[in-house]
């Protein structure tokens, strides 16, 4: 069965609150908020709101930039989550590539290798922490000294562990040790600091794919397969409602559906496209942004049922 997970934020406490609930009630396996200080909610108030009036709904950061967030904070921040909702806390991880979060926090953007670098550096002393270690680290990168995490302490024995990004050295690290890698086939940073290049060609995914094989070969349970969807859309008619976007990404209609990143068409497409996908690709879980939520309910519910 493929897994849904929704990507939202708050702009009121009510509606916020609201949407957790909902998302809870129609399948939804996690609600994730983005993390990009100065542009959107702190992803762990909001989310700690949303363990209040939620039981089940895993909660997490999706995903949060190990470039400007300190481990010893991050884990503090976590580990509060995991126990303020019960152990459902998620831990999500990448390099981060928004200059003006770096400028914003008196430091310049690294170079792609140098973000790699701190983005693994970050990642092993957060889940070091989280698992009750004592953490040091003295290096270009990240500078720790006897770091632990005493109080709190998580509710989960391990908080799971995803890695978003399309890095190849990062896609081979995140194949080793994480437990869900999160593919958005995003590529270069474009001028503005915000948009991407896309690498959502089947020969482009494929390597992406390989780079998360190779890091995982010898592990006994590779890591799962997500997609952060760009665009959901349930019509009759697929190829007009993808034509704006293929344009834009520089892909045929086509192109474009065969794509995890995307999930449009009538209902019976979409969950064709979902068990393809898994054929294909081997993706398994499947975030989507909250103008999906509704729209897709009637999908998540066949989904549930066994399509």
């Amino acid at each position: 069965m493929a897994i849904f997970s929704l990507q939202a934020q708050p702009t009121d406490g009510p509606g916020w609150l609201d949407l957790a609930q909902r998302a809870e009630a129609a399948g939804y396996d996690a609600l994730l908020a983005a993390d990009h200080p100065g542009a959107v909610a702190s992803p762990f108030v909001a989310l700690a709101a949303a363990a209040a009036v939620t039981s089940t709904i895993g909660l997490g950061s999706y995903v949060s930039n190990a470039g400007v967030r300190e481990p010893m904070l991050l884990a503090s921040d976590v580990a509060t989550l995991d126990l303020l909702s019960g152990g459902r806390a998620r831990l999500g991880l990448g390099a981060g590539h928004t200059p003006a979060e770096w400028r914003a926090v008196g430091r310049e953007r690294p170079d792609v290798a140098g973000r790699v670098r701190r983005c693994v550096a970050v990642a092993e002393a957060v889940r070091a922490l989280l698992d009750g270690e004592e953490v040091s680290v003295d290096t270009p990168e990240l500078a720790m000294r006897a770091a632990r995490l005493d109080n709190p302490r998580p509710a989960q024995r391990r908080i799971p562990l995803t890695f978003g990004g399309a890095n190849s050295t990062l896609l081979r690290w995140a194949g080793a040790h994480a437990d869900v890698v999160g593919l958005a086939g995003l590529g270069r940073t474009l001028p503005d600091g915000h948009q991407h290049e896309v690498r959502w060609r089947a020969a482009e995914i494929e390597h992406q794919l390989a780079c998360v094989a190779a890091g995982a070969a010898g592990r006994a349970e590779p890591p799962v397969l997500e997609a952060l969807v760009q665009q959901v859309v349930v019509t009759d008619d697929a190829e007009a409602a993808a034509a704006k976007t293929a344009e834009e990404t520089g892909l045929t209609a086509a192109e474009l559906l065969a794509t995890p990143f995307v999930l449009i068409g009538t209902e019976d497409e979409i969950v064709a496209a979902v068990a393809e996908h898994r054929r294909r690709w081997g993706v398994t879980r499947f975030v989507v942004r909250a103008d999906a939520l509704d729209p897709l309910a009637p999908v998540l519910a066949r989904l549930a049922n066994g399509g």
